[in-house]
């Protein structure tokens, strides 16, 4: 079983006990979070499709930890003008464990 969930504005394919890094979202560590706004879910080959949600879905989560992502090098040239930018950036991001899937 499977589903298809909008989480801080981005769409993942979730399971259960799947962990999964997000944006960063409201909530201390170990809190639960319930997401509602489940676009497909798939039980034994039968495939739900919401339009756009599935009314009554969700997904349960739990907050594991609250991290920063890997460096991200942005470097920036224009070739024979003595053009250089470095710049760099760190996402801050959750990383939450799937709980349980309602359909």
């Amino acid at each position: 079983m499977y589903a298809i969930v909008e989480i801080a504005g981005q769409q993942f394919k979730v399971e259960k006990d799947q962990q999964i890094f997000v944006h960063r979202l409201e909530g201390e560590e170990g809190a639960k979070m319930d997401f509602d706004n489940v676009l497909l879910i798939e039980n034994d080959g039968k495939v739900n499709v919401g339009a756009p949600a599935i009314e009554g879905a969700k997904v349960s989560a739990s907050v594991v930890r609250h991290l920063k992502g890997d460096k991200v090098i942005v470097f920036k040239k224009k070739r024979r003008k003595g053009y250089k930018k470095k710049n760099g950036h760190r996402q801050y991001l959750t990383e939450i464990k799937i709980d349980n899937i309602k359909g």
